[in-house]
């Protein structure tokens, strides 16, 4: 029966992508966040660049809910982090027994990890963070994939070590003014809106906690999906310091079972016409073609997104 079920599935993705292939549905996230502005930006480009093509941008918990969006069959296009993307793609984690057939577009821009606090809840180091009151993502969210990560390595239960909220980057960030909880994770571009947001709040004194040095242990359990990075002080009003910490690649992905040229044309339109997206939200700058590798996401490449590479000179492998 299993076996019969993914095969109707197949059959009515197929079918879906086929017959609606113009009708693009973008899978974003949370509105404080970089996904869903991006997102909007992309279903504006796309349907006014493509011919025929009429693309919409929806508002969603983030990339596992994207994920499972795409695994619906309906004609989706979803932002991702490669971590999670990962686990819908072997059928991992959230994603146990229910492998997505997924495939990439694009390399986009890398995801930063925020874990932000204020001054005066006296958080200064991550493992500060026990015993706290903190929000680790909205459910749904790649933001909460990562943070449990996060403090796996650090040696902190997600469950026992803290007193865990479940909010997304605007609600977090207001929960935070509010002085209801004392630190939250979000993974996202630079800059977030709902980050700045607070970062300029009158009498409101930000502070990000470094943490790269927890990348190693979770590269050793999950593979090279994270990297050292740094988010710089002139970042966000307030930062003290360059915040070092740990960051992961976004992707653009789809059903397999979408047809090559509407495929060819989301890529094609997306480099083409990347000023356009860069006027919505300047993280799009970091989208480049020679970003583009295979060990630069864990889910292989759609014909149609090869076949734009190939004709750029870009060599996937």
């Amino acid at each position: 029966m299993k076996t019969i079920r993914t095969a109707l599935l197949s059959l009515l993705a197929a079918f879906a992508f086929s017959a609606l292939a113009q009708n693009i549905s973008i899978a974003t996230g949370g509105t404080g966040g970089v996904y869903y502005p991006m997102g909007g930006g992309l279903a504006a480009v796309l349907s006014k660049y493509v011919p025929g093509m009429q693309a919409t941008a929806e508002v969603t918990g983030g990339s596992v809910d994207n994920l499972k969006l795409i695994g619906s069959g309906k004609p989706y296009v979803g932002f991702t982090m490669t971590d999670a993307a990962q686990d819908a793609f072997t059928g991992e984690d959230k994603f146990k027994g229910h492998k997505v057939p997924l495939r990439t577009l694009a390399v986009l821009y890398p995801n930063r990890m925020h874990v932000v606090t204020v001054d005066g809840t006296k958080v200064v180091k991550f493992a500060d963070l026990k015993g706290r009151r903190v929000s680790t993502g909205s459910p749904g969210s790649a933001t909460e994939v990562m943070a449990f990560r996060l403090l796996e390595a650090a040696g902190i239960d997600k469950d026992k070590d803290i007193k865990r909220e479940r909010l997304g980057a605007a609600e977090s960030a207001n929960a935070m003014k509010d002085g209801k909880i004392d630190a939250f994770f979000w993974v996202g571009g630079l800059p977030t809106a709902a980050v700045q947001d607070l970062a300029n709040t009158p009498g409101t004194k930000i502070k990000l906690i470094d943490h790269a040095d927890l990348v190693p242990k979770m590269n050793a359990k999950y593979g090279n999906l994270y990297i050292e990075d740094v988010i710089p002080k002139s970042t966000y009003h307030g930062m003290e310091a360059d915040n070092h910490q740990a960051t992961v690649n976004n992707i653009l992905v789809v059903n397999a079972a979408m047809d090559d040229k509407t495929a060819y044309n989301i890529v094609k339109t997306i480099f083409e016409k990347q000023p356009d997206l860069v006027a919505v939200h300047k993280e799009a700058v970091n989208i480049k073609l020679e970003n583009q590798k295979n060990s630069a996401t864990p889910v292989p490449y759609h014909p149609g997104a090869v076949k734009y590479f190939t004709e750029k000179g870009i060599k996937l492998q």
